[in-house]
């Protein structure tokens, strides 16, 4: 490799790119590497690939395209790699590369910017799809259509049909702006990342959150004018988008003054913690952006970090937990949510086999790539069937519904939650336990 390569600021660089040693030893950890046994759709060979082209000997073709595009950007292969290569920093940029060589098609043009620039930033169009898909859902048409069978006559439109999530009314739109009092003594002022997708289909999981961290003696603000992280936006290669969002978001939280800054969703909160690398050549915002990571959490890192309030109730599950990718491999964290679970009584928690390996979520990657998604949520449900346990939890909103339509694809009718919502549910058991009764349990 030459001693300099001529490279844009979002591409793979120089320094990441020489890092790689070739050893192959992330072959196995790789979900795409394991379902294909193709080189290429291989970390190792799609560094290689990135190489070919940052030296000039391969062009940004179909070919390169299609095989940076099939990696689900778990990052698995960070966790395995002896070297040290940052997996997640070139795999971004070669998307952010991909995007400035090439004009998609008109379609897909206009998808993405609808989605990307628009959906995902307005809370007004968030709401309307909500209303429009909760209206769908409480009519019936939606069980219907599922259990007659006609969605499985739609082709890929049923199959994206049958992946759609659950529209959550109330929306959690109502609570931001607010600030929720620590029950008790105030021991920390936080400030929660409601996030976007999570206002419209996880309402009930952000509600439960709050909670959750009121009972450890947080007071919670919810900032009014935090936008939508960025995470979809930079893993799909627009990292300008994604650099706009940070700066509203940097902006809207610095003058808190908060003790901690908290996501309940991995994937969110790698991206909010990785802000710094999207300024790498801006001095002023990079180290606005390290102040802001510098406070970012997530929310079972945060709980397992206090002197966590163990008023629980008992609640009698068999639980197994699935790693999100971007909590485990992009964020470096295991223990925590682990910690949590088993801190409540009556909870048994049994391991999941191959917890570290993707189940097929990644982002929008079982809507673009549904065919493999599918393969790897089949294995992983073969998995959760293995263990016996009567609930699936996990840590992320999109790693629970790719689990969920596991549950109605593979007919394992199990429920599936979210770390702080098992949390959550022992101290409703607990305040039930007191009050000899069940309490209104809202914010």
């Amino acid at each position: 490799m030459p001693s300099e390569l001529a490279v844009p600021v979002d591409a793979p660089q120089e320094a990441d790119l020489r890092k790689c040693v070739h050893c192959g030893l992330c072959l196995n950890a790789c979900p795409t590497y394991r379902e294909l046994g193709v080189e290429m759709d291989s970390p190792r060979g799609r560094i290689y690939q990135m190489v070919e082209v940052a030296e000039g000997r391969s062009p940004v073709s179909e070919d390169y395209i299609e095989h940076i595009e099939l990696c689900l950007a778990c990052r698995s292969c960070e966790t395995a790699c002896p070297s040290g290569v940052q997996y997640g920093r070139l795999i971004e940029g070669a998307l952010a590369q991909i995007e400035t060589a090439t004009r998609r098609s008109v379609p897909q043009r206009l998808v993405r910017w609808f989605a990307y620039s628009w959906l995902l930033r307005s809370r007004l169009l968030l709401r309307a799809v909500g209303l429009g898909l909760l209206a769908y859902q409480r009519s019936g048409l939606d069980q219907m259509m599922r259990e007659s069978g006609f969605l499985d006559s739609l082709g890929r439109l049923g199959e994206l049909a049958q992946l759609a999530p659950q529209s959550q009314a109330p929306f959690f739109f109502s609570s931001i702006g607010k600030v929720f009092p620590a029950e008790g003594v105030t021991k920390h002022r936080v400030a929660l990342m409601a996030g976007c997708m999570q206002n419209v289909f996880f309402s009930r999981l952000n509600e439960a959150t709050v909670r959750v961290l009121c009972k450890n003696g947080c007071e919670v603000t919810v900032p009014a004018e935090q936008e939508c992280c960025g995470a979809l936006q930079v893993h799909a290669g627009l990292r300008m988008i994604g650099r706009e969002q940070a700066k509203k978001n940097i902006a809207a939280l610095e003058p808190g003054g908060f003790d901690a800054i908290i996501t309940n969703t991995a994937g969110c909160g790698s991206v909010l913690k990785e802000y710094p690398e999207l300024f790498e050549h801006d001095p002023e915002w990079h180290e606005r952006a390290r102040a802001f990571a510098g406070k970012m959490r997530d929310v079972s890192e945060f709980l397992a970090s206090v002197d966590l309030n163990t008023e629980f109730g008992r609640l009698e599950r068999t639980v197994t937990y699935q790693d999100s990718c971007h909590l485990l491999h992009g964020q470096k964290i295991s223990t925590p949510p682990r910690q949590m679970i088993q801190a409540i009584p009556g909870v048994k928690l049994h391991e999941l086999p191959m917890s570290e390996i993707c189940c097929g979520s990644a982002g929008v990657y079982n809507v673009e790539h549904t065919d493999i998604s599918m393969s790897l949520l089949e294995d992983k449900m073969r998995m959760i069937e293995s263990t016996r346990a009567d609930t699936i939890v996990t840590a992320n909103p999109g790693c629970m519904l790719q689990l969920q339509a596991g549950t109605r694809r593979f007919s394992q009718p199990l429920p599936v939650l979210h770390v702080v919502e098992l949390l959550d549910l022992a101290y409703k058991a607990a305040d039930e336990s007191v009050n000899g009764r069940g309490e209104p349990h809202g914010l």
